[in-house]
């Protein structure tokens, strides 16, 4: 049977329970006996229980109905720039309220009876009442958190923040030395005679403590925190590290971290305060180093198109973004961000080839240093690669780069003399370091292999830009006999050390026709020396001395033809060269290019006497003056047997060096007398520097006509096939061997409509013929 509750003896024993554990007692001092006796008669009639609900069921009502308007009411101003002290009068409000429950928590936690009768989860599933009461403040006042209050927050910490790192120099970037003569605080921004430096740090201190005792800290200073130290670490990284990227930073900003921003943290929730944070302050920590690798990273990915051009200045900058990479998730920021910034910057009509190709190679040589398995410099660089392909003179700027005697790094790597990579094949090197293999990363394109991507060859990858040995092996074999005709030397030790390095580049059978080539100027100098050496001994003196560049035509390239026919003085010298060259060479013979070479004249007017050199057609020009002062266009061109336009063009060269004037259109005359012009001046052929070649698209022409017979016999045989099949089967046959002429589809397309242009073929229904013999 229940016991029976005596009424009178447990009301009166509820009215002291209920006073003294309200905080509301003024200055009484609670009587501890009557107290636990007052409990125990509560215990003993089983109402001990109602004791914790009803106290904090009035807690509950008294932060809702009292506290947390008066709290609010601090904030409820229009002036923003009082507010970091109306926190503190709030937080102090707040302080008294919770240090008047506290010893009321503290007597309920004690309470041994009271714990064991208690039913679980009663409060917030807690057992500890002080927990509860924080959970309370948390969820009744600071539940959500009012604009004003952060404002407040904000500028209370970013105050003191400021306060601490000037009063303590302990930030090198932001330290400042007070001397006497300085007006105004760096710290509180007031005079100096009224700096309150200290007390806004005592004030911070109090604060922190307070909210500490009240246990919520971190509820209201994290976020606070947190922007301010992040505001700091931006400010930081672009004050010290942006626009430098010759030196290494990475690790000096994580000391700084460390020892600067972890120290305000480390102030902030353990100076003065009861509770530890450690745990908190690891945490910030590693959020934070987070923070600083990927603000870090971001700064340097902006300006990652201005590293890559001070490679490898910038090599240091490099490696520290590629610590960054590995812990962050960026490279897909980083891909993007570059390769827009190459599209920009690099890839118009603005930019020379040249430049485009530095800038490509810098890029090759430091993305494998950032990335070694080759995948950001594979998505980023394949828009280069596309634009390159696109441009006429690619082939020949690197190919010059390659043979230029300056120094660059195009020239260094021929230098290596290591063979271009052939995708196609295996190596043995590849499973050397087998421990240490790593797959390719989830954004690697699977069309492509792991070892084309890891190559770091910046040659083969310029090569790979068009997939063709052949036609760089082409433009060097046309620039080499360019270089050759235009300076008309016979010294090529530098190109035959050149051409070896090449050799192992694109192997011997390549550069074949390139030996014959310097095998002719070689063979050339001992010619000209034997006729030179007959010359002299038989006393003859020739009114024009010549030395020839004689050539294998069929082992060099198309040469540029231009119509010109010597006048009889040079046309004589050329023929008694002839003579010569058969006396010596038997059944062999000369077939003279009159418009190539270089011409070396005087020539004497009245009051002064030039040297030029000029190639021969302007020489032949000049000659004709000899005889008579006043020429025409029409007159010089039928003499010449030239062009009128192209004789237009020669004469202007004239016209500049001050020999010839024009005195009405189309009229040349001599121009013997010019005052204040110095005599025996020696003058280069500046006007132009026109090639000795034909032009890249007339070479390919005549190229293509190797596969002309294929294709009329093809057709003779099979009538009518279409452009893929003709292609095929010319691929079969005659584009076979090391030194053929390759051609794509669409070029192939293109001849072949020529042919149709000159009815040598029909085309329709998608298929070409030939046109009957009755149609011709």
């Amino acid at each position: 049977m229940a016991a029976k509750i005596n009424t009178e003896v447990a009301s009166k024993a509820w009215i002291v329970v209920t006073e003294v554990l309200s905080p509301n007692i003024g200055n009484k001092r609670p009587n501890e006996t009557e107290f636990h006796n007052a409990v125990d008669i509560m215990s003993q009639n089983g109402l001990a229980y109602i004791i914790e609900e009803w106290f904090v069921e009035c807690l509950q009502q008294h932060l809702r109905r009292n506290v947390a308007p008066k709290f609010w009411n601090f904030f409820d101003l229009e002036q923003t720039d009082i507010l970091p002290q109306q926190l503190g009068k709030a937080v102090n409000y707040l302080h008294e309220i919770t240090m008047g429950y506290l010893p009321c928590i503290d007597r309920l936690n004690s309470m041994s009876v009271i714990v064991e009768n208690r039913k679980p989860s009663t409060v917030f599933n807690t057992n500890n009442l002080s927990e509860a009461y924080i959970l309370l403040i948390k969820s009744i006042i600071f539940f959500v958190l009012p604009a004003k209050f952060c404002t407040a927050v904000e500028m209370f910490y970013s105050q003191a923040f400021k306060v601490f790192h000037h009063s303590t120099s302990e930030d090198e970037e932001d330290q400042d030395v007070i001397d006497e003569e300085e007006e105004e605080c760096k710290g509180c921004d007031r005079e100096q005679e009224d700096c309150v430096c200290k007390d806004i740090l005592d004030n911070f201190h109090t604060i922190n403590r307070q909210l500490d005792d009240i246990g919520i800290l971190e509820r209201v200073s994290g976020m606070a925190v947190t922007s301010i130290v992040h505001e700091r670490i931006k400010n930081h990284i672009e004050n010290t590290c942006k626009g430098n990227f010759e030196t290494s930073y990475l690790k000096n900003l994580e000391e700084w971290l460390d020892s600067k921003v972890l120290g305000w943290l480390t102030l902030v929730y353990s100076g003065n305060c009861r509770n530890t944070y450690s745990d908190c302050i690891e945490g910030f920590k590693g959020r934070l180093l987070h923070f600083l690798y990927e603000t870090f990273a971001r700064t340097h990915i902006d300006q990652l198109f201005n590293i890559i051009i001070e490679f490898p200045e910038s090599e240091p900058a490099i490696l520290d973004l590629k610590v960054c990479l590995e812990k962050t998730d960026l490279r897909g920021t980083l891909v993007s961000s570059l390769k827009t910034a190459l599209e920009t910057r690099l890839l118009h009509p603005g930019v020379n080839t040249s430049d485009i190709l530095t800038a490509y190679i810098a890029a090759i040589r430091a993305l494998r240093i950032l990335d070694p398995v080759g995948v950001i410099l594979e998505l980023v660089c394949d828009p280069v690669r596309k634009y390159l392909r696109s441009r006429d003179d690619t082939v020949r700027q690197i190919v010059s780069n390659l043979t230029d005697d300056g120094s660059n790094e195009l020239l260094e790597e021929l230098q290596k003399g290591q063979p271009l990579l052939d995708d196609g094949c295996s190596s043995d090197d590849e499973l050397d370091d087998w421990e240490n293999w790593m797959p390719d990363p989830v954004d690697a394109d699977p069309r492509s292999t792991s070892k084309s991507r890891r190559a770091s060859d910046i040659i083969s990858m310029l090569v790979n830009i068009y997939g063709s040995k052949e036609l760089f092996v082409q433009e060097y074999r046309t620039l080499l006999a360019d270089r050759i005709l235009t300076q008309f030397n016979y010294e090529i030790v530098k190109e035959i050390r050149y051409l070896e390095l090449l050799k192992l580049r694109f192997g011997e059978s390549q550069l074949h026709y390139c030996e014959v080539m310097l095998k002719d100027v070689a063979d050339s100098k001992r010619l000209n020396s034997r006729i030179m050496d007959e010359r002299r001994k038989s006393a003859e003196r020739e009114e024009i001395e010549v030395n020839s560049m004689v050539l294998s035509a069929q082992f060099w390239p198309a040469f540029r033809e231009e119509k010109i026919k010597l006048p009889e003085v040079m046309q004589k010298s050329l023929e008694e060269y002839t003579k010569k060259f058969e006396a010596l060479k038997g059944n062999r013979t000369l077939n003279w290019k009159p418009h190539l070479g270089l011409v070396n004249i005087d020539v004497e007017l009245k009051d002064r006497t030039l040297n030029f050199n000029v190639s021969p057609v302007h020489a032949a020009i000049i000659i004709q003056f000899q005889s008579q002062e006043t020429w025409t266009v029409e007159e010089l061109s039928n003499v010449l047997q030239m062009p009128a336009t192209a004789l237009r063009r020669k004469i202007a060269y004239w016209q500049t060096q001050g020999l010839l004037r024009e005195e009405v259109t189309d009229k040349f005359v001599l121009v013997e007398e010019h005052k204040g012009r110095a005599h025996d001046v020696i003058v280069t052929d500046d006007d132009e520097a026109e090639s000795a070649m034909a032009s890249a698209q007339t070479q390919r022409e005549e190229e293509l006509q190797v596969f002309w017979s294929y294709i009329v016999g093809m057709l003779t045989n099979l009538e009518s096939l279409t452009i893929d099949r003709i292609h095929s089967i010319l691929r079969m046959f005659a584009m076979q061997g090391p030194s053929v002429v390759e051609c794509s589809i669409p070029e192939l397309k293109h001849f072949l409509d020529s042919k149709v242009r000159d009815q040598k073929l029909l085309f329709s229904g998608g298929v070409y013929r030939l046109p009957k013999p009755d149609m011709l």
